[in-house]
């Protein structure tokens, strides 16, 4: 892998990482709600989910899935529903009281299971396998690009958390906490839109 091809792989993993999507919206409302520390399992489960994705998508789970379109739509349907959910559990989470709020953050299986139908991951996993792997090298390029997106993902997912964190002590207060709430579930259920324009 030339020089180049690294830069720009690299450059693919921190815009899909950093960028808004379920993973990031979740993590954001996470460190409001539970913390940095309580949080932690959740944004462990990320890179490793991603990890294991990746890792089947390049071993041909992804040509599978491009072509059985049932799979596909399956996966979707799943998508839709599990983002659904998880928005009218953020919406409905209670005021933080004595530093916790009501509920539990995400744990780290949830959150690597969540990866396998996590839209943005699949639309990464898909396009970086495609773009950033090697026909004469490929089991190399495959690692190096499963590494990559690894060790980039830990340190925005601690980010994004830490960034909720910080919002902490101004969200306190029961009605802007519920309404940061609120407006984290509907942003989480407009990440819904690519899905749904792909089932009509």
């Amino acid at each position: 892998m030339s020089l180049e091809q690294f830069l720009a792989m690299l450059s693919f993993a921190v815009a899909m990482s950093a960028t808004p999507g379920p993973n990031t919206l979740m993590l954001l409302a996470s460190g409001v709600n539970f913390g940095v520390r309580r949080t932690w399992p959740h944004m462990l489960g990320i890179p490793f989910g991603l990890a294991t994705l990746l890792l089947a998508v390049g071993l041909g789970l992804g040509a599978i899935v491009l072509t059985v379109p049932a799979l596909a739509f399956a996966i979707k349907v799943a998508s839709a529903l599990y983002l659904l959910w998880l928005a009218w559990a953020i919406a409905t989470s209670g005021p933080i009281k004595d530093g916790e709020a009501r509920g539990r953050p995400m744990t780290f299986i949830e959150s690597a299971l969540f990866q396998w139908i996590n839209p943005k991951a699949w639309a990464m996993a898909l396009g970086a396998v495609s773009a950033y792997t090697q026909p004469d090298r490929y089991a190399l390029s495959l690692g190096i690009l499963i590494a990559t997106m690894v060790v980039i993902s830990v340190p925005i997912t601690l980010a994004w958390s830490g960034l909720g964190a910080s919002l902490r002590a101004w969200l306190s207060r029961p009605g802007v906490h519920h309404a940061f709430n609120v407006t984290m579930a509907l942003l989480l259920v407009a990440s819904l839109w690519p899905i749904l324009m792909d089932l009509r």
